[in-house]
Parts: structure tokens; sequence; C-alpha cells
């Protein structure tokens, strides 16, 4: 009985000796909310539960070890989770698994990595990609889709946001700008039966961006490039920046241009510009998006709320409704859920209270 006691301590203890060795971090986020949400249809309102109205709820692990010479071996791994189910994502480290290099130079890492477009959007959405409302209505599928990669050009109309089969670089910061670059294998096999240019290299993405920042200052942008299997490119392009006042206590604006060009099909357009204020625990959002495709267009006004209990978790409240025109059917976009109408001309409106905690 004393062994088993042993052996049950020591394999309790071993991650604690792992972490000790390894410098390594387990983190997470859980955010759940009650939402009343209606698609504009003639089928009305309903109440739902849903997860990660403000953040995604997650968890994962990163760490570093430190090799000499101002050099660090870096890893992280992280996956995403739903409070209200109990569900995880499809891929078990679907957000985030990377393996990489950081010293003087930046650092690269292999592996699921953010986009440039990402790092781009991300950093100029005034509700930081949680809430309704938010850019991240701007992506779709993430890369590799071999599926889109082999199907008739113009058959997706979003922005990458995720990159597998990926090598990335990030500069270190030099006079306030910082460079982006990233190559993503699509690692397709064409065959000479189904497409006329048989290359292998087709189905890659090639990437890149610079980003500047001075004092409260930030501006970035981007640019994607993906070679289709049959024919024709792919091409995604964001500009952002923001500006935080800190002679009036904090308050940012922030706003964004992304656009995905797809042959055959119409560019897909989004714009955004907002603020945010805060008020000693308290923090005001507002954010304005207007969506494009062809003549179809989504007008989007949305407010965001948040009450810190502590350092870690927060109270939270957000409204957000869509106006679509007589030919669109665009959506509204939180971290985790998308409220579409099922018809051109609805307009989805919603309105969520939640909690959200990290550790």
């Amino acid at each position: 009985m004393q062994v088993k006691r042993l052996a049950i301590a020591l394999i309790a203890a071993t991650p604690l000796f792992a972490a000790a060795q390894s410098n390594v971090q387990l983190y997470g986020i859980l955010d759940a909310a009650v939402s009343s949400q209606d698609l504009g249809g003639p089928e009305g309102r309903q109440t739902v539960v849903n997860s990660g109205n403000q953040s995604s709820s997650r968890f994962g692990f990163r760490g570093s070890e430190d090799l000499g010479n101002g050099l660090k071996a870096i890893f992280n791994l992280e996956a995403g989770t739903a409070i209200d189910t109990g569900a995880g994502d499809s891929a078990l480290f679907g957000r985030r698994a990377v393996v990489g290099l950081e010293g003087a130079f930046g650092a690269v890492t292999v592996g699921r990595e953010y986009s440039p477009i990402a790092s781009i959007a991300a950093a100029s959405d005034a509700f930081g990609q949680g809430f309704y409302g938010s850019n991240l209505a701007a992506f779709g599928a993430n890369f590799p889709n071999t599926a889109a990669a082999a199907a008739p050009a113009g058959s997706t109309n979003r922005l990458t946001r995720r990159l597998g089969n990926s090598v990335n670089y990030k500069s270190a910061s030099f006079a306030g700008f910082r460079v982006l670059a990233a190559f993503a294998a699509g690692e397709t096999t064409p065959t000479t039966t189904t497409n006329v240019n048989t290359s292998l290299e087709k189905g890659n993405l090639w990437g890149g961006g610079v980003e500047y920042t001075l004092g409260g200052l930030y501006l970035g942008a981007a640019y994607h490039q993906i070679k289709r299997v049959a024919a024709d490119e792919d091409k995604e392009m964001a500009v952002g920046g923001s500006y935080r006042f800190d002679q009036l206590g904090g308050f940012e604006i922030k706003a964004n241009w992304m656009k995905a060009e797809r042959p055959a099909v119409a560019d897909y357009k989004q714009a955004n510009i907002g603020g945010s204020i805060p008020f000693g625990a308290h923090r005001f959002y507002v954010n304005y998006q207007q969506q494009k495709q062809a003549n179809a267009e989504g007008k989007t006004w949305a407010l965001a709320y948040t009450y810190s209990l502590s350092k870690r978790t927060n109270l939270y409240a957000s409204y957000a409704s869509l106006d679509n025109n007589s030919t669109g059917q665009f959506g509204i976009t939180s971290s985790s859920v998308t409220l579409t109408p099922t018809a051109v001309n609805r307009d989805p409106d919603v309105f969520s209270l939640g909690l959200r905690h990290s550790f």
C-alpha cells in the first residue's frame, strides 16, 4: 500500500518537476454568458447559454528554456473548450501549437500559428476580438483548408486567421518597427487528371506584415497570398491602427480595414472604427462595423461594458444590432459565436450578460 501511495505521489509531482526545469505555465480563460438573440426572421427571440462571448474559453501550456547567450527555446499548446456543453474543439490544440526559438533577432515558431493579418486585426479591434460586433466576422476557414484550396476559384470569401503547417518570424522591435513573415504549406497533392498545373507548390500561403508603435500609437499592415491548386491566387490584406490618450484616462480609439480577393467572386471588405474608456473598475466600449460584398452590405452598431471584480474576473454586458440591405446576409460575430440570418434582408441582434475568469 505504501509503494502504491508513493507511486501516486511521484506521478502527481512529475508536472511540478517539469515546470521547475522548463518554466512551464498552465493558463486559461473560462467565459460563459446568457444571451437573448434574434436572427431577424419570423421565429422571433431565443434565450441561449453561450461559451466565449467576450473571450473564447480555453486552456493551454506555455514555457521557455534559457539556452544561454540571450537565446530561449519557447513553446505553446492551446486548446479551445465550450463551457456551456463541456465539449472541446475538433482539434485538441487547434488554437495554437508551436515550438520555436527567441532571441535578440526576434522569434521563429513552427506549427499552428496566428497569421500576420490576424496580428494586425487583433491589435486594432476596439472589442479586443471579443463581444458581438468584433472584427472576427472577417475571418473564415483556417489554413490549410484542403477543400477550399482544391475547389474552383472564388469558392471562399473570408480572410485567414490561423496557419497550420507554418513557419513564422516576428522580429525584435527596431525604432518602433516590427516585421512579421509567414509561410504555410498547403501540402496538397494535385493530380494530372483534375488539375492542369500539377506543381506541388500550389496551395501554399505566403504572408508578411509590418507594425509600428510609438507611445500610445500603433499602426500595422499585412498581406497574404494563397496559390490555389488548379489556378489563380487568393489575396488578403489588412491595415489597422489605434491610439491611447493617456491624458484622457486611457481612452482608446481603434480602426481597421480588411479585404479578401477571390478570383471569380466579389471581393469581401470589412471596416471597423470604435473605442473604449475606463472608469475605475468599469470600462465602456463602442464599435461600428461595415461589411460589403458586391451589392450586399451590412452595418453593425455594438456596445459593451465590463466590470472588474478582480484582476482576473469580470462581469460583462454587450448588445449588437446588424442592418442588412436587400441583398445582405451578413452576421454578427463574438469571440466564439456567430449569428447569421437564414435569409437576405434580415437584421439580427443580440443582448448578452456574462462572466469571464482567467487563470
